[in-house]
């Protein structure tokens, strides 16, 4: 457990397999990151359109993918973790819940995942950031800042629907996105 500012103690670690089985913590995982997310991402996608499913969430868990994080036994975030084929670690999905911003729950998420990928024997961590083609999302802006302010750095912008054709459809608005590397 860590210390989070003067707050109570922030406790991160990997979701254990048989809470795939758990369909009250699934379904609060999927309700935080959709939450999250629709105001995160807010313009960004179609009316209805969820960054997550209870499916989806049951299989990050049993693939031992997802971290989360709990403070006083309560959910407060949530990060994936994976290995890519480069050879590099990657995060996603990165949320804390909105009643607890500022406290330092995301920065010990990216740091849960960076010594996650070191203890792996990755060098590098990468990320991607959904931005817009057209306009500036300020949730987006914030969080550029925040990662390079951590060591991120972009090193490609590609269109969404070219790596990932499928969300095509469900977009508001064209949408590039970023990916960052950091070396660890």
């Amino acid at each position: 457990m860590r210390e989070v500012g003067t707050v109570s103690p922030l406790d991160v670690s990997i979701a254990p397999p048989e809470q795939a089985d758990d369909g009250e913590f699934v379904a609060e995982v999927v309700d935080l990151v959709n939450r999250v997310y629709a105001g995160a991402e807010k313009g960004l996608w179609r009316d209805g359109t969820d960054r997550t499913s209870p499916a989806e969430v049951t299989s990050l868990i049993r693939a031992g993918q997802l971290a989360v994080a709990r403070m006083g036994g309560r959910l407060v975030g949530t990060v994936r973790l994976q290995r890519l084929g480069g050879g590099e670690g990657a995060f996603g999905m990165l949320v804390a819940s909105p009643d607890d911003r500022g406290i330092g729950i995301g920065r010990e998420l990216v740091a849960f995942a960076e010594r996650w990928a070191r203890e792996r024997q990755l060098d590098r961590m990468q990320l991607e950031l959904l931005v817009p083609q057209t306009w500036t999302h300020p949730v987006k802006e914030f969080l550029r800042d925040w990662y390079t302010r951590i060591g991120y750095r972009e090193i490609r912008r590609a269109r969404l629907d070219e790596a990932y054709p499928a969300l095509q459809p469900h977009l508001a608005t064209p949408c590039d996105f970023v990916i960052y590397h950091k070396s660890l």
